[in-house]
């Protein structure tokens, strides 16, 4: 008997909460606007991957393909997602869900977020994981470029941490104004404005515009990297009197210059040192610490 009871007390802890995770998914992959976003990201993937298959390199392409998801145009949609389970309409179902059925308030917040986080997740990964692999094992005629399969994966768990801090701060925001068109407003207002001046900083682990640059760095390490002897070098007084006498001679000796290549947001060598540990606690402590705002706003408020 004391097993019986011991397994039938997390049936009727969690059983609420999973049934709200179950609708709320079920609706969700239902909805108008999860199909139309899916079927837009699908496109635009296969019009990134097409537009720059002669002209590009492997992680130049793959950063190409997550910059939509980090800064535009699907920031958008996430954060619709976002906001609606705790604001407007959704208001008067909410509180007959609370009120008249065994669930609790966190029970009811954690399970919507939940369900938003897998469906965003969940289209992210089926337009992506597909293309990136078609970039990275495809014969292109681009130099070959050093995409490891350690950079593939961190590269999109990072971006993966980055929607789960953009739906966490819509939940917050719909929490906090309760009315759907205002929260969207606020959020696009001030997100992109702190971003753009977080970007001017280089700093990867606040900005997701950095982070968009700074992704072929990460795409190109390996999980255990190889110490390599470094090749002997000419020392700069030769390297100046080599470039003094060719010089001496006109411009058709001079050194050439390497040419601008496409791309270059994604080439940037400032984020060299770049921390995949830094990158994780920046959006990952950020993303829970909303998360809990909102459910103590959601404490507070009446239903």
């Amino acid at each position: 008997m004391a097993l019986i009871g011991s397994i039938s007390w997390p049936a009727e802890r969690f059983g609420p909460w999973a049934a709200v995770f179950q609708y709320d998914l079920c609706a969700l992959w239902r909805s108008k606007l999860i199909r139309l976003w899916l079927v837009a990201s699908a496109l635009l993937t296969v019009l990134l991957v097409m537009s720059n298959w002669v002209q590009m390199s492997d992680a130049s392409v793959i950063a190409s393909l997550l910059f939509p998801y980090l800064v535009l145009p699907w920031f958008f949609v996430v954060i619709v997602l976002g906001v609606t389970p705790v604001a407007g309409a959704q208001a008067g179902s909410l509180a007959d869900g609370i009120l008249c059925r065994p669930v609790t308030r966190h029970g009811y917040l954690l399970a919507t977020w939940a369900a938003r986080l897998v469906t965003v997740l969940g289209v992210y990964l089926l337009v992506t994981v597909p293309a990136i692999l078609v970039v990275a094992l495809a014969n292109r005629p681009v130099a070959d470029d050093a995409v490891t399969a350690y950079g593939i994966i961190t590269s999109l768990f990072v971006v993966g941490l980055v929607l789960g801090l953009v739906v966490s701060l819509g939940f917050f925001a719909g929490t906090v104004l309760r009315r759907p068109l205002l929260a969207v407003v606020v959020l696009v207002f001030a997100w992109y404005p702190v971003n753009l001046v977080l970007s001017a900083f280089s700093l990867e682990e606040l900005s997701p515009i950095s982070l968009s640059q700074a992704i072929p760095t990460q795409l190109r390490q390996e999980l255990f990297p190889k110490e390599e002897e470094p090749a002997a070098q000419a020392s700069p007084a030769d390297m100046a009197a080599i470039s003094g006498m060719l010089s001496s001679f006109g411009k058709a000796f001079a050194a050439p210059q390497p040419a601008k290549a496409r791309g270059d947001f994604f080439n940037s060598d400032k984020y060299e040192d770049f921390s995949l540990l830094r990158v994780t606690l920046g959006y990952a402590l950020p993303a829970l610490a909303v998360l809990a705002l909102a459910v103590l706003s959601f404490y507070r408020r009446d239903l």
